[in-house]
């Protein structure tokens, strides 16, 4: 799942409530059917719900790569060999495996953001939330990090909640969540969500650079299917 919405709009908020970085003044928040506000179920509701922030620099502490990604697991009070094995694993699902004796500061800006995400990875968490995970990586960076996220997500069947402001990022989500002021103002599939260009532009945000030639051209009078996301889609619609 995916979430957006302009500076200002509650993604990072929303995003803090799931693990009990906030607790809510009003209402509940329940992870599992435990109350974020119970101190007794607060280790339990961070052990399942991982957050990975914008700087990767904030979040490694280790000078190598495998024992940063050891520290979760290791607060937690797993047993020493399950935390191998679950270092092991989790360096691999990222990629990293050359990496797992390296500084974590020798890395690359993309390089850290999967050590991070490994860390996370090795705690075994039932969901993980990237709150703006790319907002400082470079285009290599950033594609880096999404195709480690898009793997765990569709080969190991982690659910992912993505807070993003890059569209293109978002397209790839099975729902897409855009907020505005706190509150939900659309939410729906990629295709639903994106194929309403003007309501978007309203409320400040973006839509995919094709889905915005599709909307041009379609008022030029250029006949195309709706819902148009990714480059690919547009070259077949345009060869048709």
């Amino acid at each position: 799942m995916a979430v957006i919405g302009h500076n200002g709009s509650g993604k990072s908020t929303l995003a803090k409530h799931f693990n009990a970085l906030l607790l809510p003044h009003r209402g509940s928040v329940s992870v599992n059917g435990m109350d974020t506000r119970d101190k007794e179920c607060l280790w339990e509701i961070r052990r399942q719900v991982g957050m990975v922030f914008q700087n990767p620099d904030n979040q490694l502490i280790a000078t190598t790569v495998e024992e940063d990604v050891a520290f979760g697991p290791e607060n937690l009070g797993v047993d020493p060999v399950q935390i191998r094995k679950a270092v092991d694993e989790s360096i691999v699902s990222v990629g990293l495996t050359p990496y797992k004796t390296r500084a974590p500061h020798l890395l690359s800006g993309g390089q850290k953001q999967r050590v991070a995400i490994a860390g996370i990875v090795a705690m075994r968490p039932n969901y993980l939330v990237l709150d703006e995970p790319t907002a400082m990586l470079d285009p290599s960076g950033r594609k880096e990090v999404m195709e480690t996220v898009t793997r765990l997500n569709k080969e190991e069947g982690l659910t992912v909640i993505h807070i993003t402001h890059f569209m293109e990022e978002a397209v790839f989500a099975d729902r897409v969540i855009v907020m505005e002021e706190g509150q939900i103002a659309l939410e729906g599939t990629p295709r639903e969500v994106f194929s309403q260009v003007e309501k978007l532009k309203e409320m400040r945000l973006d839509v995919p650079q094709m889905t915005e030639l599709r909307d041009s051209l379609v008022r030029e009078g250029i006949i195309l299917p709706p819902g148009i996301l990714t480059v690919e889609e547009m070259v077949v619609a345009l060869c048709h």
